[in-house]
């Protein structure tokens, strides 16, 4: 009550300075209110991991230790206060295409997807879904998602809410050819979601090679895009720090642990350096940053100003190539 009235006097006060209406000075106040909301500084503390590869689906014991690994991992983001943990393509599983084939091991062809033991997936993930909902920690991992036959499933990243409950899933857009070719049914869609009103965004496989996904979630207002990955060669790295400085948001890269890991699972922050990252050494592990939404950066908010043809009053219709010039 004490705020209603509180919000009525505020209203009031402006109308009687401005000489507007009460219903005026009531739009503009509410206005005013929302861009101070949206300006506030939020943050949220992110953990992102590697994990140890599982690529037979076939292997119930190797399911059953990439979810036992993943837990692990769970309570270690919760122990050092992380509100969301980040996982690479394939945590569950990341089926080796040559184990799929069935014209395979030699030819790589059409996958076998009944050689996937669904069921202890599914049960490996409701495992987690439940720690997830024990901890209060938003868990977002890699997985492949069955779809019925006879079509192919998604390369997909599960969103898991600190409530336990799976509140979204993005689908792989952009994939190889030999996911396209022999593997999977691809996404349609960007997808996004909020953790304490942070906005976050989703990307997968190789889709680091297009910007064009990474500049769609900018003109979708996120302040972060969890990238996951199985790949990490340096190049996937730069482009995850370019991707980071040139949308001014924080990015998350995600990679699966393996022998010789070039680039490390780390958190990039928007001036396109690296705030954390995992052990180098190429073991199960997680880095922690407390990423925010930047409120005080001028570069997006003018880079998004230069993108509406601010440019053109200030042109000439003089091309320098054609002006008959033949020195300085």
């Amino acid at each position: 009550m004490t705020q209603n009235g509180n919000f009525k006097r505020r209203v009031r006060a402006r109308a009687a300075k401005t000489g507007e209406s009460y219903t005026t000075a009531l739009m503009h106040v509410r206005q005013r209110m929302e861009n101070e909301k949206t300006s506030e500084a939020k943050s949220v503390r992110l953990a992102v991991a590697q994990t140890t590869v599982c690529d037979d689906p076939r292997d119930v014991a190797g399911l059953r230790a990439c979810g036992s690994e993943t837990r692990a991992l769970m309570r270690k983001a919760h122990e050092v206060g992380a509100r969301l943990v980040h996982f690479p393509e394939g945590a569950t599983c990341s089926p080796n295409k040559r184990i799929m084939s069935r014209s395979g091991p030699e030819d790589v062809g059409p996958s076998d997807w009944a050689r996937f033991e669904w069921s202890v997936l599914r049960e490996e993930l409701e495992a987690t879904s439940k720690l997830a909902k024990e901890l209060g920690l938003w868990t977002v991992l890699g997985s492949v998602h069955e779809l019925t036959q006879p079509r192919r499933p998604h390369n997909s990243l599960y969103v898991i809410s600190d409530r336990g409950k799976l509140v979204t899933r993005y689908d792989e857009r952009l994939l190889s050819n030999t996911k396209i070719s022999f593997m999977y049914t691809p996404g349609s869609v960007p997808v996004t979601f909020e953790v304490d009103r942070i906005r976050f965004g989703c990307a997968l496989g190789m889709e680091s090679h297009f910007p064009e996904i990474f500049i769609d979630y900018e003109r979708l207002d996120v302040d972060c895009v969890l990238f996951s990955t199985t790949d990490g060669r340096p190049a996937f790295a730069a482009e995850m720090m370019g991707h980071a400085a040139s949308n001014t948001y924080w990015v998350s890269f995600s990679v699966q642990a393996k022998p010789g890991l070039h680039s490390p699972s780390g958190i990039v922050a928007p001036d396109g350096q690296w705030a954390a990252q995992c052990s180098a050494q190429g073991s199960p592990s997680i880095a922690v940053a407390e990423i925010d939404n930047n409120p005080g950066s001028l570069a997006r908010p003018w880079r998004r100003t230069a993108r509406t043809g601010i440019y053109e009053p200030h042109q000439v219709d003089d091309d320098p190539r054609s002006d008959g010039r033949d020195s300085f």
